[in-house]
């Protein structure tokens, strides 16, 4: 598939200033359990960061974001996201900088995806913990270069244990509790820099402070 084919049924791909390589992500307005955390005051989706900033500023992004959601309906789409990934030469995608997996077949697809292309680590954060559970109660684990990444719903609250999955969280406070992960980008310039804990399953959990 060529990369003009390929844009005009997955869209464009995001590139996110503070980590490696890119992303892909869909309106946090279509989230399916975001939305519903988004009514409470004590959830990140409350205030969401993929409403605001650089994301609501620019309609350019609001309409890249819609025409990925429309995408996701193709049945070319992992050919068409295989082909935009590979294109990147990148060894780190991130899943949905905006959004989440919208379905059960959208999350078999970019499983389709990352075992297409084993050489790329791929994160994906997400609270959609049903989905997460159907898959692996289907199909036992997810590929080795795919890290799963469970995420809170509430700021200072463990996510939910999962099979094995890694988590990550949101603190309020100055410092996560003893023993896990913080993001080390608020010390250093709103970046990732030389950090890959994301995208490592052996890093338990990851707390990222408010923001």
């Amino acid at each position: 598939m060529f990369k003009h084919e390929a844009i005009a049924i997955a869209g464009t791909l995001s590139k996110p200033s503070k980590m490696p390589g890119f992303a892909t992500g869909t309106p946090a307005a279509h989230c399916n359990v975001g939305s519903k955390l988004a009514k409470n005051p004590n959830s990140p989706c409350h205030d969401c960061y993929a409403k605001k900033g650089f994301y609501a500023l620019y309609p350019s992004v609001k309409i890249a974001q819609q025409r990925r959601l429309e995408g996701l309906e193709n049945a070319e789409w992992p050919q068409a996201m295989t082909t935009l990934i590979e294109r990147t030469e990148s060894p780190w995608f991130r899943w949905h900088d905006s959004g989440d997996i919208q379905s059960y077949k959208h999350l078999e697809n970019i499983v389709a995806v990352c075992k297409a292309l084993p050489q790329v680590k791929f994160w994906l954060p997400t609270r959609e913990y049903g989905l997460i559970r159907r898959y692996l109660v289907e199909n036992g684990a997810f590929p080795e270069n795919l890290t799963v990444r469970v995420s809170a719903a509430e700021y200072d609250a463990a996510a939910p244990t999962i099979a094995n999955l890694p988590t990550s969280q949101v603190h309020k406070t100055d410092k996560p509790a003893a023993g896990i992960h913080e993001c080390p980008a608020r010390y250093q310039g709103n970046a990732c820099g030389d950090c890959r804990a994301c995208w490592d399953p052996a890093v338990k959990t990851v707390s990222y402070h408010q923001h």
